[in-house]
C-alpha cells in the first residue's frame, strides 16, 4: 500500500473510533450486586447501631426481610416460622444486571404465603430514569393487583464507587427519579416504593415525592428517626441489617395488604 494511502486509511479508521466512541460511551459505574443497603451500612455506621431483629410480638406492625443474589436460596420455610410476612427481592440494577436467584427468591417467598415485591438498585450516573425503570418492569419488577405482591422499590443511596450523589446536584437527581417514577407508573400503573436514608436523601434530592411515592427508609437504630425531607409518615423502616436485612411495616397486616392493591 502506497504511504498516502496508507495514512488516509489510518486517518478515517481513527476518525470513525472516535465517532464510535463518542456515540456509545461506556458505562460510568460497573453494573453488579449491590444489595439494598449496603452503602448505607458502609456510610453511616449500621455495625455501630446494630439492634437485634424483634420479631412478630411487636403490636401493630408486620415484620419482613428483603433478599438479594448474597443470600442465594433462601429458606422460606424458615423465615415464615419466624414470622416473616413480606419480602422484597433484588431484581435488577442499572440496565444489564439481573439477580441470578430471583426466581427462587421471589417465587419461593410466594409459595410459602409471603406478600413480595422486587427491588431496583440505582445507578444515576450510567443512564436515564426511564431506561432503568424499563430495565426493572421487563425482568422481574412488574406489578398485579393479585394482593399478594407489593409496588416495585427504587433503591436510593450512596455510589457505591465514588462521589456520594453520583455527580449530580439535588435538582438533576430529583429529576432522574421523577423520570424513573413516572416511567415506572406508566409500565405498571403504581408508583414505586422509594428507599433511601434521610442523610443520603437529605444531601442529594431537592423534590419531594411524599404525595406519590411510598418511603421505605433505613436506620439501624430503636428508632426509626427523622424522616427525610418532604415526608411525614414512613410505611416500611429497615432497621437491622443482621443477620439479614429486618423490615418492619408500619402497619397492621390488612394495611399491607392494601399496599400490595394499591
Amino acid at each position: 500500500m502506497r504511504p498516502l494511502v496508507r495514512r488516509a486509511v489510518a486517518a478515517l479508521a481513527c476518525a470513525a473510533a472516535a465517532l464510535s466512541t463518542s456515540a456509545s460511551p461506556a458505562l460510568a459505574l460497573p453494573e453488579g450486586d449491590h444489595a439494598m443497603g449496603s452503602q448505607i451500612a458502609k456510610h453511616e455506621g449500621a455495625a455501630a447501631r446494630h439492634v437485634e431483629p424483634r420479631g412478630p410480638s411487636a403490636a401493630a406492625a408486620v415484620y419482613g426481610i428483603d433478599v438479594s443474589s448474597y443470600q442465594g436460596n433462601v429458606d422460606w420455610g424458615g423465615q415464615w416460622n419466624a414470622g416473616r410476612r413480606f419480602a422484597y427481592v433484588k431484581a435488577t440494577e442499572g440496565t444489564t444486571y439481573k439477580n441470578p436467584y430471583f426466581a427462587q427468591q421471589y417465587d419461593g417467598s410466594y409459595g410459602v404465603g409471603m406478600i413480595r415485591g422486587a427491588y431496583h438498585f440505582a445507578l444515576p450516573a450510567n443512564s436515564s430514569g426511564a431506561a432503568q425503570a424499563n430495565h426493572f418492569a421487563s425482568n422481574g419488577g412488574g406489578w398485579s393487583r393479585d394482593g399478594r405482591t407489593l409496588p416495585g422499590a427504587l433503591d436510593m443511596e450512596y455510589n457505591p464507587y465514588g462521589s456520594t450523589c453520583y455527580g449530580l446536584s439535588p435538582s438533576a437527581m430529583t429529576n432522574w427519579i421523577k423520570d424513573f417514577s413516572d416511567t415506572y407508573r406508566a409500565r405498571t400503573g403504581v408508583y414505586p416504593v422509594i428507599y433511601t436514608s434521610t442523610s443520603w436523601w437529605n444531601q442529594c434530592v431537592s423534590g419531594d415525592f411524599s404525595g406519590t411515592n411510598p418511603l421505605w427508609v433505613a436506620r439501624y437504630a430503636s428508632t426509626v428517626g427523622t424522616l427525610p425531607r418532604g415526608w411525614s409518615v414512613y410505611t416500611m423502616w429497615q432497621y437491622s441489617s443482621s443477620p439479614i436485612d429486618q423490615n418492619e411495616f408500619n402497619g397492621g397486616y390488612d394495611r399491607l395488604q392494601a399496599l400490595a392493591y394499591s
